[in-house]
């Protein structure tokens, strides 16, 4: 493939380990020119495909994102696609999250997403070309109990991708939301790794076992490989007219089923799922 055909691909949140790591292999593999991304160069190491570039990229910084952006279009002369995939976990129960966490939340898992948007979007327009895939999340769907704040970050995410997809057709753009379910990565043990979910003084210290199991239900025996579902995604991406919204993953069934069903009986039912720890 020619330089002039193969896409370019801008990937963020590439630490070894977790999805977007996968998904920076698979474009490569399927012949993308992709620069993949993350706050320290260190934390990506160990791309075999000689098509992947790093370079080191703050999603929070309004300048590290421009900046980027600028200097893969001055190498490429093009940006083909965007895969938002930066973001950050945010566990445990709503009330006993401090509000600097809620903050920084909402900057990795939505504020993140519009800088990059905002970066992209004149140069997409220009060439009326372009694909934005913006990673959510199951829970942005419908949300379960000790990860509200996660799941509020990614659900104002998801409006914004839906608006996006109708405002960028005058330009030729594509928006994806891409929702995932279950899938292997570190998302649990970096959660789990920061230290207690709850405070020693919270009313919800009976509660901390219920909130763990949360934090490690997307690591399940029903989660999907994170290189099946990297396989899933760039296969529906790189169609000449990429799918309004994908979701993959384990666990996507029951979600699916979710929005057809009773809100009030839904949000009940996962009460009680997460209310027990398994034995």
């Amino acid at each position: 493939m020619s330089d002039l055909q193969r896409k370019v691909v801008l990937v963020t949140g590439c630490s070894k380990g977790g999805i977007g790591f996968a998904l920076c292999e698979e474009y490569a593999r399927r012949g993308c020119k992709v620069y993949a991304t993350a706050r320290r160069l260190e934390a990506m190491e160990g791309f075999a495909h000689p098509a992947i570039e790093k370079l080191s990229l703050d999603v929070t910084s309004d300048e590290n994102v421009q900046d980027v952006v600028k200097t893969i279009i001055e190498r490429e002369g093009r940006i083909d696609m965007v895969v938002n995939n930066a973001g950050a976990n945010c566990a445990g129960a709503i009330i006993d999250v401090p509000l600097d966490s809620v903050q920084r939340t909402f900057d990795a898992n939505f504020l993140s997403v519009l800088r990059v948007c905002k970066a992209v979007f004149p140069h997409m327009a220009a060439r009326r070309s372009g694909t934005i895939v913006n990673v959510g999340s199951i829970v942005g769907e419908t949300p379960t109990p000790w990860n509200g704040i996660y799941a509020a970050s990614k659900a104002a995410l998801h409006q914004i991708t839906h608006v996006l997809w109708m405002e960028c057709k005058p330009f030729d753009i594509d928006v994806v939301l891409l929702i995932p379910g279950a899938v292997k990565s570190n998302i649990a043990n970096t959660a789990l790794s920061a230290g207690s979910l709850v405070p020693d003084d919270s009313l919800y210290k009976p509660f901390e076992p219920q909130i763990v199991n949360r934090v490690l239900a997307s690591q399940g025996s029903s989660s999907m490989p994170t290189i099946e579902f990297s396989r899933q995604v760039v296969d529906s991406t790189l169609l000449p007219k990429p799918p309004r919204s994908i979701m993959i993953g384990g666990s996507t069934f029951l979600w699916k089923l979710f929005a057809w069903l009773p809100k009030t009986w839904v949000l009940n039912r996962l009460w009680k799922r997460f209310l027990t720890v398994p034995k």
